[in-house]
């Protein structure tokens, strides 16, 4: 797991933060010092933080659970649609459905419907409609698609939440808080750093701050799902060859018992011939 350096960090711009009067004040730990009415961040916290972060994030793949990275501004998208897509992870880039954590079961129920859309379109049974009606059931898959169609093979809630600007999607992070999903951020100077478990505090609004962290956070996720795919094949072994074992034992434990059954079979028959003559005898 390589985490960024300080150089690298910095070559990236990670340590821009936002204009003196917007600042957050909760921010001040991560905070370096002040040049010409912006905030410098100590990307000494951000190298140790970038580290915590990654490592927490290997450990959840590594148990086989799903990330779910939200990313809705313009610059951040298409980084985190391509970091998301190369590990198979659930991501937003649109619009943030309200209610997409809490009222869950609502939105794979869209989801069930655009599945269900595709189906019947394979199967025929939306040739006998009217243009107008194709039509409008196309823009309708076509609209799910652009929201839901990144989280269409997430079937129950995340594990985890990976936020590329904590205060503008503020709505995803309140939802994860209120059911206790932690929550993983890159944390600008302007925002509030208390409801992230994660912080990571950096420039969130540069496309290289932004990838430089992703980069570093994304291979720690890959390494835990790699080494979750060593040890299920460690497994599978293991109980292959217990399996094999077991079969050769087998007939093993098959000829003890046919011998144990041929000595113990005279002894039977003459404890039977002796109760037999004694009962004579009275």
């Amino acid at each position: 797991m390589s985490t960024p350096s300080f150089e690298q960090l910095l070559e990236a711009g990670c340590h821009f933060g936002h204009l003196k009067r917007k600042w957050n004040p909760a921010m001040a730990p991560y905070i370096f010092m002040e040049r010409n009415g912006i905030h410098i961040i100590d990307l000494n916290k951000t190298v140790a933080m970038v580290d915590t972060a990654a490592e927490a994030l290997k450990q959840i793949a590594k148990s086989g659970k799903r990330i779910l990275f939200v990313a809705t501004k313009k610059q951040a998208k298409d980084i985190v649609a391509e970091k998301a897509k190369a590990l198979d992870m659930p991501y937003v880039i649109e619009r943030w459905p309200g209610g997409m954590l809490t009222n869950f079961p609502t939105i794979r129920k869209a989801v069930k419907k655009m599945a269900n859309i595709d189906k019947l379109t394979a199967d025929g049974t939306f040739s006998n409609l009217s243009k107008r009606e194709i039509l409008q059931i196309s823009r309708q898959r076509a609209k799910l698609e652009k929201n839901l169609g990144s989280i269409a093979d997430l079937n129950r809630l995340p594990a985890a939440l990976f936020v590329i600007d904590v205060y503008k999607e503020n709505i995803a992070v309140r939802e994860a808080v209120r059911l206790g999903i932690p929550v993983f951020g890159i944390v600008d100077t302007n925002s509030d750093p208390s409801n992230i478990d994660y912080v990571i505090p950096a420039n969130d609004d540069a496309a290289a701050s932004i990838e430089v962290i992703l980069d570093a956070c994304c291979a720690a996720i890959n390494e835990g799902l790699e080494e979750r795919k060593v040890e299920k094949a460690d497994q599978d072994a293991a109980a292959a060859q217990q399996e094999a074992d077991a079969d050769a034992d087998a007939p093993k434990v098959m000829r003890h018992r046919s011998r144990k059954a041929r000595v113990e079979a005279p002894a039977a028959k003459q404890a039977e011939a002796e109760t037999k003559s004694e009962e004579e005898a009275k």
